[in-house]
């Protein structure tokens, strides 16, 4: 009885607000986002894929909502609670084991920028140091862009960096490649490839699901904090070949598979003390879900710590937010994104993580031209500023390039 007690009581606070919460990717995009709207958009830029926050939970609380056993209270534990405000950059292997390396830890060094996504597994599949580990020798392939991980962390550490290890999970041509059983083949046998020559490999096949938490585990032993998968999702259009490909799936629609891969990650993962987060279209958050390629922005985010919104002005076509060319008015167009997410996410309450999009360090000359300015420090702190007036205070900047605004009022 006292149990039941305790639950109801927890539950008032939850309901009345006195226990309420105070708290990439490269891709064919044009194509995708047409799936999942009627505006397109371009772009040939290879991409990942507050106030406190309004509803992040402090370790400890109670929420209650979808996903739980009835009659039971879902108690969300933040893995990273002393973990600063995230203000990061995207670094690719080469550069984390470059040269390019010592001007990224000066930009941090002389800057309020204090984290740096790091690519661990890349967009081809590649595990990106030289791995000994027998687990991922099974399917993964090592390169030695980062020939010393080790000595690489203990140079981040001493640069008092925040590591993040981004995993790109199901755009892996690699493992299509060498086992297209766990791919997409025609029905001749050769494995499904898009425009660009890449691969995906079946979400539905938990050997995928476990290979990739598989090197997660292994970045946490490293010292990664926070693990960061992109391409959490089906190829893009898929809804318009699925049925010219053969592949094993199950009856779990596109949407609810991709969420059931996010919430076991968690659950991996959560135990070992490392946050859970993911990089989704920044569309999705203005949008219904995108059916196609299986991501539901609502669904993804109830099960991670962190989401990440790709909300790159170059990437909203005419119209969006009221601005005829999104790409010349960062403000207003990270201003609109930010009010839809956070409008997406209001409804789930306790469960909403913290909201780190990525933002736009690079100039979309692609768009054309009139279309399109060249981006710099003006352009970098309009985005800020907007994520800043809508109670947003993380973010990550992304330049392919890894060449970022020193200036910009960070």
């Amino acid at each position: 009885m006292d149990v039941i007690v305790s639950a109801l009581l927890l539950l008032f606070h939850v309901l009345t607000g006195s226990g309420a919460q105070t708290g990439p990717q490269s891709a064919s995009t044009q194509q995708l986002l047409t799936t999942i709207m009627t505006a397109p958009a371009a772009q040939q830029q290879q991409l990942p894929n507050g106030t406190a926050q309004p509803n992040q939970t402090k370790p400890g609380e109670a929420q209650t909502g979808t996903g739980t056993s009835p009659g039971t209270i879902y108690v969300k534990h933040d893995p990273q609670p002393d973990a600063p405000e995230i203000k990061g950059i995207y670094v690719t292997a080469h550069s984390a084991g470059g040269s390019r390396m010592e001007s990224l830890l000066k930009l941090l060094d002389i800057t309020a920028l204090n984290s740096m996504v790091i690519d661990v597994k890349d967009d081809y599949g590649y595990i990106t140091y030289p791995t000994q580990n027998p687990e991922l020798l099974k399917l993964g392939k090592p390169k030695k862009y980062i020939g010393n991980v080790s000595q690489m962390m203990e140079r981040l550490k001493k640069h008092n960096v925040y590591p993040i290890a981004r995993i790109v999970v199901f755009k892996d041509t690699v493992l299509a490649r060498s086992h297209p059983e766990l791919s997409f083949r025609r029905h001749d046998g050769s494995v499904w490839q898009n425009g660009k020559k890449d691969s995906f490999v079946n979400p539905y096949r938990k050997e995928v699901w476990d290979y990739n938490i598989a090197i997660a585990k292994e970045a946490v032993k490293l010292g990664f904090k926070e693990i960061q998968f992109d391409y959490v999702r089906f190829p893009e259009g898929f809804e318009k070949k699925a049925d010219s490909l053969v592949f094993n799936k199950t009856k779990d629609k596109r949407v609810d598979t991709i969420a059931a891969f996010v919430k076991y990650a968690k659950s991996q993962l959560e135990p070992l003390g490392v946050r859970v987060s993911v990089d989704i279209f920044g569309y999705a958050a203005s949008v219904p879900a995108a059916e196609g390629i299986g991501q539901d922005f609502v669904k993804i985010s109830k099960h991670v710590d962190v989401i990440s919104p790709m909300v790159y002005p170059s990437h909203y076509s005419t119209g969006w937010f009221n601005v005829k060319d999104p790409d010349k008015n960062p403000y207003a167009t990270i201003k609109g994104a930010m009010l839809d997410t956070h409008k997406k996410l209001k409804p789930i309450g306790s469960y909403k993580p913290i909201i780190r999009p990525w933002i736009q360090d690079f100039t979309a000359s692609w768009l054309g031209k009139g279309h399109y300015i060249k981006y710099g420090k003006a352009e970098v702190d309009a985005q800020i500023k907007a994520l800043n007036d809508t109670g947003i205070h993380e973010y990550l900047l992304w330049n392919a390039n890894n060449r970022y605004t020193a200036d910009a009022n960070f």
